[in-house]
């Protein structure tokens, strides 16, 4: 989780990375034997090229790839880099737990209304949107986090573009100048409102990502702040469990 006054980034996370890498490794590993994940780790994929350090661990710490040990026996000889299948992300993260709520907002309370524009010209009125469920994102470029979680969540909206009765908005703290270029290297496909600071303010929104699912009523269904395993499966968990009811 990133709030306002974070000034570090991902890879400046020592023991974050760590936890995400030893989440990672499969079971295979002897248990009596550790893990030595560091620059001397041997980190190759299936087709034996080997891989930096840095490269590696951001690959890891997307949570798209895990590490399984080269020779169970031997954990010395390194590792190899293995992409998880849409399947097996799945079976990852169906058991993962709920996330802890945020401080920001209260289930099956109303929030107070917003009308703003996104960058491309569309408007969007809060009580406007009752009868829809309403999917909301506060973040930033500079949020690494934030930016972890876009390609899980773009395959949300993906899921759901067809359908109109739920509707994804995302409040950035950034221009529309400086989004503009993001997304041009780093495709977000929530409806993007910019310079929205004023918009956490409004909310009380310090930590980022921050994520809140709205039933049809307008009432909040769920709201979690930062980045855990079960965020986004959560997330999608509500807006099924709302449009089956």
């Amino acid at each position: 989780m990133f709030t306002l006054n974070s000034k570090s980034t991902i890879m400046k996370h020592p023991l974050l990375i760590a936890l995400l890498i030893a989440f990672a490794i499969t079971s295979d590993a002897q248990p009596q034997q550790k893990a030595a994940l560091n620059e001397s780790t041997i980190v190759k994929d299936t087709t034996g090229m080997q891989y930096p350090y840095a490269v590696w661990r951001k690959l890891v710490s997307t949570g798209e790839y895990t590490l399984k040990p080269i020779n169970r026996k031997d954990i010395k000889d390194g590792y190899l880099l293995i992409k998880f299948s849409e399947e097996e992300k799945e079976k990852r993260t169906a058991g993962a737990p709920k996330p802890m709520e945020s401080k920001f907002f209260t289930t099956g309370k109303e929030i107070s209304g917003f009308n703003e524009r996104d960058i491309d010209g569309n408007k969007w009125k809060l009580k406007n949107l009752k009868g829809r469920i309403v999917v909301l994102n506060f973040w930033f470029i500079n949020c690494p986090p934030c930016r972890q979680e876009m390609p899980e969540l773009n395959r949300v909206v993906e899921q759901y573009k067809e359908d109109s009765s739920v509707v994804f908005i995302s409040f950035c703290l950034d221009d529309k100048s400086s989004i503009k270029d993001f997304l041009e290297t780093s495709p977000f496909n929530y409806k993007i409102v910019a310079e929205a600071r004023y918009i956490s303010q409004q909310y009380g929104v310090t930590s980022y990502p921050t994520h809140v699912v709205l039933d049809k009523e307008g009432k909040v269904q769920y709201h979690t702040s930062g980045l855990a395993m079960g965020t986004v499966p959560w997330l999608k968990k509500t807006i099924e469990a709302l449009k089956k009811s």
